[in-house]
């Protein structure tokens, strides 16, 4: 997959493992990966945005 590449909500889910509901609502409040509305309504997500996101969001361990 390429940074640019384009992910549907669905995809995103699914890779996060997590409700629709939760999801939306992390984008409605701010807390969800930079997404993109396209003119006929649809939500994507860039990969790179959904990677940096996740980046954020790691722990180390020592």
């Amino acid at each position: 997959m390429t940074p640019t590449q384009m992910l549907s909500i669905a995809e995103v889910i699914t890779e996060l493992d997590i409700p629709r509901s939760t999801f939306y609502r992390w984008l409605h409040t701010g807390r969800g990966p930079k997404s993109v509305k396209l003119p006929n309504g649809k939500v994507r997500i860039r990969r790179g945005d959904l990677d940096t996101w996740l980046a954020a969001y790691e722990r180390h361990v020592a």
